[in-house]
């Protein structure tokens, strides 16, 4: 039997499983933030509405995600297994996992606009679809890792092997209600930025150079964002608040930005938005994975990186059909992306209530810097932080 390492290695085939996960995160989220290019032309020959289409983004997102389907089977593990291979740089390995998203939406969203002008949705999603078989080689580099606090044994029955015993601990829980929130929203500019950019008078490379900044700021913020939060200056709860809030109030502005002149105008103040939006939206997105281990253990990491999209997911369902109606009823999505963004703050209103989200009415005592075999920003014992009971220690009092 292989004895099992004193903890995580901290980097070795873990930058490996960490290059396998960013193309599986490009090749799922990056693919689903530039469908939104194709919905003009589904609305155009299905003769269908704005809210109909959304329908189709919602629905598919659902099964992925919770009904463990699709990309959910290989997108869940492959984060998973990143952070169990990571401890002093894991948020860090992990926002660079997750940069894949935004590098794949910057090369794919003018790509996509190619193919539809040349081989119509048909042809473009049969292409994508092709693209992403290149999911299949990324599973055989995830390498197993075993580690002290690991069950002794695989969990009995369908709920602990789903880890929904997870939401008997208030932290985990707290966080599973401000993200089901988060994900009535989140998803939105994924399904509709695009076409607003096209109702906004942009033309068809215009929208899809919105779509690219956006990406750009996701790309990059997500690995300022991981080596920021593995500093260890601010508690992660906290910068999950700052950076949710951020994301909501980016998204409120890319719904108020006024009409362009001409469909030949680069449209600049949506451009910036955009780009806001994209910066805080990386972030957050770094830290609703980098929190986790310091919520439920490293033993159930992965178990929590599942529920994570699912639970975004649930809201999911609602936020697309919800963004189209108004469309529909309104004429433009304005309305659309002030809802979205409203869900988003009231989400990041609720991350307050999480563990070190706020400042403790009495100052901490000075915590020497942990070992890198335990890394955790959330002062845990490292017994509580592997065990899969989860660090029930890490409630601090709230002023």
């Amino acid at each position: 039997m292989t004895p099992k390492p004193a903890g995580p290695p901290d980097g070795g085939w873990g930058w490996v499983v960490a290059a396998s996960t960013f193309a599986v995160n490009g090749l799922s989220y990056g693919v689903l933030r530039s469908l939104g290019l194709a919905l003009p032309d589904l609305e155009e020959h299905f003769d269908r509405s704005a809210q109909d289409t959304a329908w189709v983004s919602a629905l598919a997102l659902v099964v992925q995600q919770a009904a463990s389907f699709g990309w959910a089977l290989v997108f869940a593990p492959a984060l998973g297994t990143v952070s169990r291979y990571f401890s002093r740089r894991r948020v860090l390995a992990v926002g660079l996992a997750l940069t894949g998203n935004g590098i794949s939406s910057l090369l794919l969203a003018p790509a996509l606009q190619f193919l539809l002008d040349n081989f119509g949705w048909r042809g473009a999603l049969l292409l994508l679809g092709a693209i992403t078989l290149h999911l299949t080689p990324c599973g055989a580099l995830l390498r197993p890792l075993a580690l002290p606090g690991d069950p002794s044994a695989p969990p009995r029955g369908p709920l602990a092997a789903l880890g929904l015993g997870l939401f008997t601990r208030r932290a985990f829980l707290v966080l599973a209600l401000g993200t089901a929130v988060v994900g009535a929203g989140y998803f939105v500019p994924y399904v509709h930025l695009a076409p607003h950019a096209l109702d906004r008078g942009l033309g068809g490379y215009g929208a899809a150079l919105v779509v690219a900044v956006a990406a750009v700021g996701d790309a990059g913020a997500r690995l300022l964002c991981g080596w920021l939060s593995d500093q260890g200056w601010v508690p992660l709860p906290r910068l999950l608040v700052m950076f949710g809030a951020l994301t909501g109030l980016g998204l409120l502005a890319v719904g108020l930005v006024p009409a362009v002149g001409s469909e030949g105008s680069w449209g600049g103040p949506l451009l910036a938005a955009a780009g806001a939006y994209g910066l805080s939206a990386g972030s957050y997105a770094v830290l609703i994975f980098g929190v986790l281990p310091g919520l439920v253990g490293i033993g159930g990491v992965v178990q929590a990186t599942g529920l994570v999209p699912m639970l975004m997911s649930i809201g999911g369902l609602l936020g697309p059909p919800l963004s189209g109606f108004l469309r529909d009823e309104t004429g433009d999505f304005t309305a659309s992306f002030l809802v979205c963004g409203s869900f988003i703050l009231s989400g990041s209103f609720i991350y307050m209530g999480l563990p070190r989200a706020l400042p403790s009415c009495r100052p901490a005592a000075h915590q020497a810097t942990p070992p890198p075999e335990r890394g955790e920003l959330l002062f845990v014992p490292q017994a509580a932080l592997l065990s899969p009971g989860g660090p029930h220690s890490t409630l601090d009092t709230p002023c």
